[in-house]
């Protein structure tokens, strides 16, 4: 199903999300997303995350979808001109992929392969307006596109940015492009993320919130110091650090399950990135009373 469709009809989604091994075996993301499906309307796939070449996305999908589960192709800009990112969208909706998360990808500096050419042919508002228009039967020349692509279109935000501003701008743009809803990034502060929903809720587009259960004290002092726009509370660190390594689970679901409850009558959905730790994801949603 559409997440579209989910939001029209009144409800609250929940996705989760999974990220490719290196190496030709699906096997790892299948069971991730097989341990997710019981308590999500579908699960992401990452796209080359952090620049560090992976297992493609389009094809994870494909078999995540094979396997009954809905999936969200995620694809960046960073990778692929836009001849090839208007052929990965066709090819995802001659697949039966429907959602696609547009995203512009992080820069080749933070993977693996640091000597590789980026591209950014497109950024992310233009991606989507391209995605748009090949749902629409043209494509950016202008040619037209038979059959059209039959896709959802999804795309990212920060509430936790210095320049909120930029951010609710950025969110017009893509929405105006083409965007239907909206995941954040990962979101640790409440009342902040209160502040922004009251900018960007006018908007009209769907707003999941990002959550990441935090796996120790050192993972969280490494977020705040490393990704922008994240900051998690010196109290939630002092938590984790004062848990022993066997109950860190344990408390870090709290803490995941405490956010959502915070948040969850402000947006209209929860994004989950477990970060391998699929097993958390169920327990996460029911304690969070996230399903009737």
């Amino acid at each position: 199903m559409k997440l579209s469709t989910r939001f029209a009809d009144g409800g609250f989604v929940v996705t989760g999300e999974v990220g490719p091994a290196k190496g030709a075996d699906a096997s790892h993301a299948l069971e991730g997303a097989a341990l997710m499906a019981p308590a999500v309307d579908a699960v992401n796939v990452t796209d080359n995350q952090s620049a560090v070449m992976r297992l493609g996305s389009m094809a994870v999908c494909h078999l995540i979808q094979k396997a009954g589960i809905d999936p969200v192709f995620q694809l960046t800009c960073r990778d692929r001109n836009r001849i090839a990112l208007q052929s990965d969208l066709l090819s995802a909706a001659a697949l039966g992929i429907e959602n696609v998360l547009c995203i512009t990808g992080d820069h080749t500096v933070l993977g693996d392969h640091t000597e590789a050419k980026k591209v950014f042919d497109l950024d992310s508002v233009q991606l989507l307006a391209a995605a748009k228009g090949l749902s629409e039967g043209r494509d950016l020349a202008g040619h037209e596109v038979d059959p059209p692509a039959d896709l959802c279109l999804g795309a990212v935000v920060n509430p936790g940015s210095d320049d909120l501003d930029l951010q609710l701008l950025k969110m017009r743009k893509k929405i105006d492009a083409g965007a239907e809803f909206f995941q954040t990034q990962a979101v640790f502060d409440p009342d902040g993320f209160a502040r922004f929903m009251e900018k960007a809720g006018p908007l009209g587009a769907p707003v999941m919130v990002g959550i990441v259960p935090l796996k120790s004290a050192g993972m969280a002092r490494y977020m705040n110091e490393n990704i922008a726009g994240i900051h998690v509370p010196q109290a939630m660190i002092d938590r984790l650090a004062d848990t022993k390594r066997e109950d860190r689970k344990k408390v870090s679901i709290e803490i995941a399950v405490e956010l959502i409850r915070a948040m969850k009558e402000t947006c209209r959905g929860v994004h989950l990135m477990p970060l391998g730790w699929d097993d958390v994801v169920v327990p996460i949603v029911e304690s969070a009373e996230l399903r009737a």
